[in-house]
C-alpha cells in the first residue's frame, strides 16, 4: 500500500485530539469551512474551500478542531 486514505467527519466543536503524522500528507476539504489548528507554536484558523487541497510534512504535533456550527468533512491522504 502506498497511501492511507481517511475521510474525517467532525460535529461542531469536535476535534482530532493531539497527534503527529508519521507520513507526509494531503488534505482535501469536502466543503467550505474553518478548522482551528492548534500546535505548540500557537493557534491558526484555516479557511478551507471544497476541493482545494493542501500538503503538510510529517512530524508536526497538532490538534484540529471544527470551528464551524455545522458538520465538517475532509479526506486525508497519507503518503507512505
Amino acid at each position: 500500500m502506498r497511501a492511507i486514505i481517511t475521510e474525517w467527519r467532525f460535529s461542531p466543536g469536535a476535534e482530532t485530539g493531539w497527534h503527529k503524522h508519521g507520513y507526509d500528507y494531503i488534505v482535501v476539504p469536502s466543503m467550505e469551512g474553518k478548522l482551528l489548528i492548534e500546535t505548540s507554536e500557537g493557534e491558526n484558523v484555516a479557511e478551507l474551500e471544497a476541493g482545494q487541497s493542501y500538503y503538510r510534512s510529517a512530524g508536526v504535533e497538532h490538534d484540529v478542531v471544527n470551528a464551524n456550527d455545522y458538520e465538517f468533512s475532509f479526506v486525508e491522504i497519507e503518503l507512505k
